[in-house]
């Protein structure tokens, strides 16, 4: 493999001409100006839903799907740019003007959503068994799940307009105080430092020397704005309490569970299922401190890599995009086609820059256009598996594009099946290409690492989130030293006695997830283990299961989960499903112990 070059990966930035027709900001204020012209439109349907035909229903119902994708365009047009520099304040102030705007639009028809779900239960299921509401049928059920949570059109309308200079606003001051950040290494040049992905990158160094000194970089780079950031979580914590007793929502996570249309117990079923399974965790981090030779991991040891010396490589960029296309390809020739898309027409944004937004992710705009797929490219095996689980992501929304804008993406549950099962498909296929011994142990070790962070943590990370939102609510406003405590405590239940953790107490403060959309996490260890399952079963199913595959895909958020897991063969109703994919987890882990003792420690 070779070194990466870094200019190779400097030109790989998106076209967001694509979304508004110009890459100048100017540009989306003609669209919204036709959104507001729409909104104002629908205004003749109102207090008349219940008296339509289902042909006049659905000519309703596809004028506000034609409003909403004008939004939906301008917000993702905006929200792009200020990802790729949120220090730019033109790009900060495109945003907010976008949101006051679509807010204000949005307010104008707030009524749609509070008339249909207050329409009478007769009426409604007979209009949709017509075939004209077919193209919306599965979201006007699930809105009309919301009727015990909606309030009155006006408390609607403050409610939205207050959000900009509320939860939207404090989530935007996380995103900026944490897009500046850079890490001082006590070894670098005077006056020099490194990006913040840089350095957790460099987390997975062999080098524990190295690992250390970043590990306490990070540390004291999260340190001087640490209360500001401790402020903005709970003033966030607070706010939705707030909302939540206003709409009547039994828990902190039930408004979470409702739009991923999931029962707060089946969700309790998996974070049970999990965590009655740590020991896989501690059983790795006993054999990876062996492995390290360390009598116990250190928390910035977790992901270090077992590759020492010449095992120890970086990918260019190019290489990286043919194993994740030859991946692909030995799957389905449709899925490598449709991620080729993505490097031959401007739909990746891959260097770091500084003031770029951290980590990685895949913005699905609309049906009628084409995903986006933003990572922080470094060289990494980690940066590979990375993008091809965006490309997941990608692929899914293109797949998905005769949906309509209401159903092109699924709940959350199902968010990251297509991502986890595209970094199997790629893993799969490192492995196989992989002759070296020590480089296939790696990568084993590599994959176990990853089910942890996915699985595991991800439901740690639950814990905590659920522990703060509880305490928030009985104790009143948490002290920074309050809000590390109970963070540690749910890493520490989650390593037991082997992980040492001194240091590790502020690190809960760069998470976006905890900021953005609280009680997301347990998505990730959700779609891991439906993944890995279909995973398993696509080895054995060929082409058939493929185009089963490809087609729960296309199928986008148009049916239930149980529905779409269905078409692959998968029953969520079962209550061993969670408990076998975890199994799945542990047979690497299994695989991993055997390729440790006959290669390293029988040495």
């Amino acid at each position: 493999m070779n070194a990466p070059d870094s200019s190779l990966v400097a030109n790989v930035a998106w076209r967001l001409s694509d979304i508004t027709g110009s890459d100048d900001g100017a540009s989306i204020y003609p669209l919204l100006d036709d959104a507001a012209a729409r909104a104002e439109v629908l205004q003749r349907f109102r207090g008349r839903l219940g008296l339509l035909s289902a042909g006049e229903m659905a000519t309703f119902w596809s004028e506000v799907e034609d409003t909403s994708e004008l939004l939906a365009r301008v917000g993702n047009f905006a929200q792009l740019r200020f990802a790729t520099d949120t220090a730019n304040p033109a790009n900060g102030a495109l945003m907010m003007a976008v949101q006051e705007r679509s807010t204000a639009i949005g307010t104008t028809i707030v009524w749609v959503e509070l008339e249909w779900a207050a329409l009478d239960d007769a009426f409604v299921e007979s209009v949709l068994a017509s075939e004209h509401l077919a193209r919306w049928r599965h979201n006007l059920r699930v809105l009309r799940l919301n009727r015990p949570h909606l309030l009155t059109e006006p408390e609607e309308k403050i409610l939205a307009e207050k959000a900009l200079t509320g939860a939207s606003a404090w989530s935007r001051l996380f995103d900026e105080q944490l897009s500046g950040l850079r890490v001082t290494l006590a070894s670098g040049e005077p006056g020099t430092s490194i990006a913040f992905e840089e350095a957790f990158s460099r987390l997975q160094s062999p080098d524990r020397a190295v690992r250390a000194e970043v590990a306490t970089g990070i540390t004291e780079t999260l340190a001087p704005g640490l209360r500001t950031r401790a402020y903005i979580y709970n003033t966030l914590l607070a706010d939705k309490a707030t909302d939540d007793r206003l709409r009547t929502y039994d828990s902190w996570i039930s408004s979470r569970n409702l739009a991923n249309q999931a029962t707060d117990k089946s969700i309790r079923a998996l974070i049970e299922a999990v965590v009655s399974r740590y020991e896989v965790v501690r059983r790795w981090y006993r054999l990876k401190a062996k492995l390290l030779g360390l009598e116990k991991l250190s928390f910035y040891d977790r992901n270090a890599s077992l590759a020492t010396g010449e095992v120890e490589q970086r990918i260019a960029w190019d290489e990286a995009k043919t194993i994740v296309l030859d991946a692909y390809a030995s799957y389905s020739p449709t899925l490598a086609a449709g991620a080729q898309r993505f490097f031959d027409e401007g739909w990746i944004d891959a260097p770091l820059r500084d003031a770029k937004q951290g980590g990685a992710f895949c913005a699905p705009v609309t049906p009628n256009l084409h995903p986006y797929v933003l990572v922080n490219f470094t060289g990494t095996r980690r940066d590979v598996l990375t993008l091809a689980h965006e490309l997941g992501h990608g692929l899914h929304f293109l797949l998905a594009k005769d949906q309509s804008l209401f159903e092109h993406v699924t709940p959350l549950t199902l968010a990251e099946t297509a991502s986890v099962f595209g970094e199997a498909v790629t893993f799969g296929r490192l492995l196989e290409n992989e002759t070296d011994p020590r480089r296939r142990m790696s990568l084993l070790a590599g994959s176990v690492d990853d089910s942890i962070a996915t699985v595991f943590r991800q439901v740690s990370m639950w814990r905590f989130e659920d522990a703060a939102h509880v305490a928030r609510r009985s104790e009143g406003e948490l002290s920074v030293e309050r809000i590390n405590e109970l963070w540690l405590a749910s890493q520490q239940e989650l390593f037991g006695d082997t992980v040492e953790t001194d240091g590790y107490d502020s690190w809960w403060s760069y998470i976006p997830h905890f900021i953005h959309t609280p009680g997301y996490v347990y998505a990730y260890a959700y779609g891991q283990l439906l993944a890995l399952s279909v995973y398993k079963r696509s080895l054995d199913g060929g082409p058939a299961f493929a185009e089963k595959y490809l087609a729960m895909l296309a199928a986008g958020g148009s049916r239930s989960p149980e529905e779409l897991t269905a078409m692959v063969d998968c029953d969520l109703t079962d209550p061993g499903f969670w408990l076998a994919g975890l199994d799945l987890v542990e047979e690497r882990l299994a695989a991993a112990e055997l390729a440790a003792e006959s290669l390293w420690l029988a040495v």
